[in-house]
């Protein structure tokens, strides 16, 4: 079975971190409904010198929703390497993932979800 990695943006337009929140909740949704098991987040990581509020609030959301139940785990991207066990083993099941742009590049500004 193939697995791809759906991307979505929630920094484009710099938004403030509840509209970022608001946008995560709805591309959650959305990729449930479209059954889509694996979800790469864009959240930026605060190069701007705002500090990544966006990117704390998200990752902070995700980690309660893994709590809740409701999202069966994440990778920060500091973490999207082969040398990370849970990235490796999803490498292992989906090689194709190994051509993902972001693997490897220790990207603080994403976050890997699985649904």
């Amino acid at each position: 079975m193939s697995l791809t990695i759906k991307t979505v943006n929630l920094k484009s337009d710099m938004p403030s971190v509840e509209e970022a929140l608001q946008r995560l909740a709805r591309e959650l949704a959305i990729a449930r409904k479209e059954n889509v098991t694996l979800l790469k987040i864009i959240h930026g990581y605060g190069s701007t010198g705002a500090g990544g509020d966006i990117r704390i609030a998200v990752q902070r959301r995700l980690h309660d929703q893994i709590q809740e139940g409701q999202v069966r785990g994440c990778i920060f991207g500091e973490n999207w390497s082969k040398t990370d066990d849970t990235t490796w083993r999803l490498l292992q099941a989906h090689s194709e993932l190994k051509s993902d742009p972001h693997l490897g590049r220790r990207n603080q500004g994403i976050t890997v979800v699985l649904l």
